[in-house]
């Protein structure tokens, strides 16, 4: 998938799109102990994370096995479908994939290949939104931006 615009400016964007639509399918209510490993697959090892306000959680999960990343938002507290995402994108290769839609405890997964990239990542659960850019890359800063919306 190319991305031609902003990341945050696209979740809020597709936050409301999503917000409109009614007629979305959810996954099955995931339980509890739901994680990154779980819902990315085997192989995959959490490298990152960050919290959507005090709703939830993003995670970077990475394996080095293929050189995929994979991010997943998960809920604290799995209930009615809410609009949530995840989603990833590599600056320099200009690749990303994203998951937007209404479910009851996870968004995701949403993956890439990132080897030796810097990757920005992100998600949202309801109206709060966070992404993180220039992400697991050395000694570049990573910054990080929470959206309430």
């Amino acid at each position: 998938m190319r991305f031609t615009h902003s990341i945050l400016g696209a979740a809020a964007l597709a936050a409301l799109s999503v917000g409109a639509t009614t007629a979305l399918a959810a996954p099955a209510s995931a339980t509890p102990n739901t994680t990154p490993q779980k819902v990315c697959g085997s192989g995959y090892k959490t490298v990152n994370s960050a919290p959507v306000g005090s709703l939830g959680t993003v995670y970077l999960a990475y394996n080095s096995g293929n050189g995929n990343n994979c991010v997943v938002t998960i809920r604290n507290n799995p209930g009615t479908a809410v609009d949530m995402s995840a989603w990833i994108y590599v600056p320099d290769t200009n690749e990303g994939d994203d998951d937007y839609g209404r479910y009851t405890s996870y968004a995701g997964p949403s993956y890439v290949i990132g080897k030796g990239y810097c990757v920005d990542w992100g998600g949202g659960i309801a109206n709060t939104y966070v992404q993180v850019t220039g992400s697991n890359c050395g000694s570049l800063k990573e910054t990080r931006t929470t959206y309430t919306h």
